[in-house]
Formats: structure tokens, C-alpha cells, sequence
């Protein structure tokens, strides 16, 4: 598998937020954001066994791991490494951008998948079988870049039902849209979904790698 870094720092996003977090982020991406943040990860990388990879995790020792991109389900090792690590007693969460079936995750596994909102410019690529395979414990998360993509968020929350199937969260594309923008509409709208900010970049910076 072709690994771009392994971290270890704060969890900055999901539920999970501010918890001690390993990153394992896979390098490649089938798709393009327009707010992407880790373009670093399009290419490059080294190519590590199965392993590898746990060996270097588990010299790290922390419990929470996060499986991310790029996209980590491009990598066709990834449904078993994601079974090792569970085997292992470590907590899995899956970052993945929606467009990739998430059916044969192990169910132990916390899915974060990315609804790609039309701000993206990659909403056409979404699976949307993914909505029938979410799981209570999973998380559902938009990232909108203006009133617009809030309002499309809110009907495809309410089309799909989401409320009732996972946790939702709600993202203000960092450096598009003011978290206060975002903050209010949610307030105005009795939004029962978190607010999700992405706290890694404002403890450490925008722009810093490995965080």
C-alpha cells in the first residue's frame, strides 16, 4: 500500500474531536475539491507492507487510529488492515470522500463519510448506495461553501434521512466561509447536527503538514 504519512496528534474533526489520534494517510485521490487541504497527498508516498504499517503504529501506542487520504479506499489492502487494527483493540475511524462503496468496511469499523456538496464540483461523483450502508455509530459530514451548499445540505439531510440513520456534522470550507456564517444558519434553523470545525488548524496552523 502506498502510505503518503503516519502521525500521531489531536483528532481535529468528527466526534471524536480533540481526542490523541494515529493518522494513517494513504496517498491518491480520485477526486479534485475545490477547498482541498491535502493536495500533498495526489502523489508521492512510500509503499509499506501490512506489517509495516502496524508495526509503525504500534510503536506509536495510541488506541484511536484514523484511516484517511487521499482516498484510503482506493488502496486494496485497506479492508484488511482496517480488520488488524480492530483485531488489535484499536478504535477505527475511516475518513472517506463518498464516491468509493463503503459495504465491506468491517462494522467495527466508524466511517466519516464526505457527502461532496455541489461547492465541491465532485457532487456527480457520489456513491449514494453508501446512505443504505451507514451504521449508527457512523458520521456523515458536509462540507459547504456558502448559503447554497447549507440549504442543498439540508434537503439531502432530510431526503435521506440522515438524522435517524448516523451523526451529522457540518463544516464551513476553511478559508471559503466564516464559521459564524454557518454558526447562525444552524441556530436560525434548529439544526440538530454538530458544528464541525476542523481545530487541528487553528491550534497549529493551516498550512502545517503531520498534524
Amino acid at each position: 500500500m502506498k502510505v503518503c504519512e503516519i502521525f500521531t496528534s489531536i483528532q481535529g474533526e468528527s466526534s471524536y474531536v480533540g481526542r490523541l489520534c494515529t493518522f494513517v494517510r494513504f496517498t491518491g485521490c480520485n477526486l479534485r475539491c475545490t477547498y482541498c487541504d491535502t493536495e500533498y497527498a495526489y502523489t508521492g508516498g512510500v509503499e509499506l507492507s501490512e506489517a509495516g504499517i502496524m508495526n509503525e503504529v504500534s510503536l506509536i501506542g495510541v488506541n484511536l487510529i484514523t484511516v484517511t487520504g487521499g482516498e484510503p479506499l482506493l488502496q486494496p489492502g485497506v479492508m484488511h488492515l482496517t480488520e488488524k487494527f480492530l483485531n488489535d483493540g484499536h478504535r477505527v475511524l475511516i475518513e472517506t470522500n463518498g464516491s468509493m462503496s463503503i459495504r465491506d468496511i468491517d462494522p467495527r469499523a466508524i466511517v466519516v463519510l464526505d457527502v461532496k456538496t455541489p461547492g465541491s464540483g465532485m457532487w456527480e461523483e457520489m456513491d449514494l448506495s453508501n446512505m443504505e450502508f451507514l451504521k449508527p455509530q457512523d458520521e456523515v459530514k458536509f462540507v459547504v461553501t456558502g448559503r447554497g451548499d447549507y440549504q442543498w445540505a439540508k434537503d439531502f439531510i432530510k431526503e435521506y434521512r440522515l438524522l435517524q440513520r448516523s451523526s451529522v456534522l457540518i463544516s464551513p470550507a476553511f478559508g471559503v466561509l466564516e464559521p459564524s456564517a454557518l454558526a447562525g444558519w444552524m441556530l436560525e434553523d434548529r439544526l440538530d447536527a454538530r458544528f464541525n470545525l476542523q481545530a487541528h488548524k487553528y491550534i497549529f496552523g493551516p498550512d502545517k503538514k503531520g498534524v
